[in-house]
């Protein structure tokens, strides 16, 4: 090949080389965009679970400064409504819409375990599609998570394990199948470490970051083929 033929097809090359840059620079852009826009208002809804523990905190060091992640929770909330403190009608679920979410995880159902509350474990899949259902109608159209909360483990606080495990993880399964919501699966990685539940309720600090990390890897819609 002569010395001009050479030339051009490393011109070649390189134009192609460039161009392929290009596109995979804006594919990256747009997913990012993408990404910045589902995220930009992160509302996690839930219990103790959510309020203590600190993995709502955990979340929003993942997902940096390019999000806003709000604390919704309501110690001691069920999902039944006629429970002592059911979260339909608490104050933390009345300031999620008014916080204009564009992402809503939902972690509700241990305290729907509780020995005085699982007597009305029937109407658990009508109070939860309640208010996913009002979620679902907030005008920042937000897209929502359904999450499969931790692992009860022995405990002194009223919550019973057995039906926690029978009762309430298949109901909320249901109900996110139902409305073809995503699940997301908290339990699964927790199930084998007890000794992240002090109280055999509660994650620690370690506990907390296996949930945190557990959502931002579900919620995070970066292609993996852009790494």
């Amino acid at each position: 090949m002569n010395t001009k033929w050479k030339l051009i097809v490393a011109v070649g090359i390189v134009v192609v080389l460039l161009a392929s840059s290009l596109v995979i620079a804006h594919l990256e852009y747009v997913a990012s965009q993408a990404a910045d826009d589902k995220l930009a208002r992160v509302a996690c809804l839930g219990d103790s679970i959510t309020q203590e523990t600190g993995y709502p905190a955990d979340l929003q060091a993942l997902l940096g400064n390019r999000s806003v992640v709000g604390n919704f929770g309501a110690t001691g909330a069920t999902v039944n409504v006629y429970s002592d403190i059911p979260y339909y009608y608490d104050p933390a679920f009345h300031r999620v819409r008014s916080f204009a979410p564009t992402t809503v995880i939902i972690m509700l159902g241990t305290n729907d375990a509780h020995n005085d509350t699982y007597k009305l474990i029937d109407n658990f899949m009508n109070n939860y599609t309640r208010i996913l259902t009002r979620i679902e109608n907030y005008s920042s159209k937000p897209q929502i998570f359904v999450v499969l909360p931790p692992p009860v483990f022995n405990n002194t606080l009223g919550v019973n394990g057995t039906a926690y495990m029978e009762g309430v993880i298949p109901r909320i399964q249901q109900v996110a199948k139902q409305l073809d919501l995503p699940i997301i699966d908290v339990y699964t990685p927790l199930l084998n470490h007890p000794e992240y539940f002090p109280d055999g309720l509660h994650p620690n600090g370690d506990g907390a970051k296996v949930i945190a990390d557990t959502i931002y890897k579900a919620i995070n819609p970066q292609p993996s083929w852009l790494f």
